[in-house]
């Protein structure tokens, strides 16, 4: 071999080849920075969502999978759901102490099951609405959204004004993911996620208001049985009258005008 072909070998020109490590296939792998687990990233993405959603969902990747927004989505639930659980700290009733502690398991689990069907209606609105994206990217601006979680959760102990809030701000959320990520426009998407909005402020509320009725019949049943000494007799007789109750708010406003 002569001088020229020693210059011009492969192993002249690469001699720190046999000092690095071998990896499968010949290459180096690439770095995993969507399937790790970085707190400070879910705790940036979050605050970028809450401050400045315009420019989230500007920037925010169509694509490359599931398992980030999922992490995210999960630990945004897990957060409301410690807030949750201090809030409970406060309540006299003890299920609503054990419900809070219990929701910091639970709701991160109902939150991403709950995300895929929510993505999925998502999904066909915006397809309505002529967006070419796909299922991911809707997944992914559902899982932002996620990062009102803790804010609701705050906002609950507000009668009402929470909800209306909450289903508010979940409403523009939307709306920016409309024009920043399917670029619809703004008058479209701010007429079918506003009626949408409403529709729900509407349900939730109704919900809310269903929920404060009946914990203060309970609190009530509970108290008449603290207040006195019954005997089995008076407690099934009034646990009858309770029942009762129900029964008759339960029935439709026109049922007695048939009789």
């Amino acid at each position: 071999m002569n001088d020229n072909e020693q210059q011009h070998s492969p192993d002249s020109q690469n001699p720190q080849n046999p000092q690095e490590p071998p990896s499968p296939g010949g290459e180096q792998p690439p770095p995993a920075s969507g399937a790790t687990f970085d707190i400070h990233q879910v705790i940036a993405q979050a605050k970028a969502v809450l401050t400045n959603p315009a420019g989230f969902y500007q920037t925010m990747p169509r694509s490359g999978g599931f398992l980030e927004p999922v992490i995210f989505a999960a630990v945004m639930a897990a957060a409301g759901g410690v807030v949750a659980a201090v809030l409970s700290l406060f309540a006299s009733n003890v299920g609503m102490l054990a419900a809070g502690f219990a929701g910091i398991v639970i709701f991160p689990i109902f939150a991403v099951i709950g995300g895929f069907i929510g993505a999925a209606v998502l999904f066909v609105i915006w397809k309505l609405m002529g967006s070419s994206q796909d299922y991911e990217t809707a997944f992914r601006c559902w899982s932002a959204a996620t990062a009102l979680y803790p804010v609701a959760a705050v906002l609950s102990i507000l009668p009402y004004l929470g909800v209306i809030v909450t289903v508010a701000w979940a409403t523009y959320l939307m709306i920016e993911a409309s024009v920043g990520v399917h670029e619809r426009e703004r008058r479209t998407s701010m007429i079918v996620f506003g009626v949408l909005g409403a529709l729900l402020m509407i349900s939730n509320v109704s919900s809310e208001y269903a929920s404060r009725q009946l914990q203060d019949r309970m609190e009530n049943f509970s108290r008449q049985f603290d207040d006195e000494d019954m005997t089995p007799e008076e407690a099934g007789r009034k646990m009858g009258e309770f029942l009762k109750g129900f029964e008759q708010g339960a029935k439709p406003a026109g049922g007695d005008s048939e009789n």
